[in-house]
């Protein structure tokens, strides 16, 4: 990113959904919520730190999170997600951008998450060196309605703002 283009607020938005399967962790913005089932994906599946990392990838204009760490590449098979987020955040901060506050969403039937709130926005809080005041995580269903609704699938929702320090 040329200085030219240096801007001093960015707002990005990321969307991440991964299928249901039992046996299999369930890992939501770092943290490991006790569950029959988890989620599948190349990595740890964890669609909260990949919103937000596409999130990060959108503010700055940096493509999308497939196009960094795609999932075909053995070295991120079973990765932990928040690599991801970790990296792109130094990408930020390369492009003279730090993160102002994040908003999220993680849709999913059940289990019922609210137990697990503060855990997850301390996670991600400290993945993006924020205060807490600064990191939202809301939880919803999808009332029965698609594939998420349907117990099939699980998705995020993610809208970041940066600034220049």
């Amino acid at each position: 990113m040329s200085d030219a283009s240096v801007v001093p607020f960015r707002i990005g938005q990321g969307w991440d959904t991964h299928r249901i399967e039992s046996g299999r962790p369930l890992v939501l913005g770092g943290i490991t919520i006790p569950s029959e089932f988890g989620l599948v994906g190349h990595s740890d599946a964890d669609v909260l730190f990949h919103a937000v990392t596409d999130a990060l990838l959108g503010a700055l204009a940096l493509g999308d999170i497939g196009m960094h760490f795609p999932d075909t590449a053995p070295e991120w098979k079973e990765a932990n997600s928040r690599q991801f987020l970790e990296h792109v955040l130094m990408l930020a901060h390369e492009c003279n951008y730090v993160v102002v506050n994040v908003d999220s969403t993680i849709v999913l039937e059940r289990p019922k998450l609210m137990d697990y709130r503060l855990s997850i926005r301390r996670s991600l809080a400290s993945v993006l060196h924020l205060g807490l005041d600064f990191v939202s995580v809301k939880f919803k269903t999808a009332e029965r309605v698609g594939p998420v609704g349907e117990g099939k699938s699980c998705e995020a929702h993610a809208v970041i703002l940066l600034s220049t320090p």
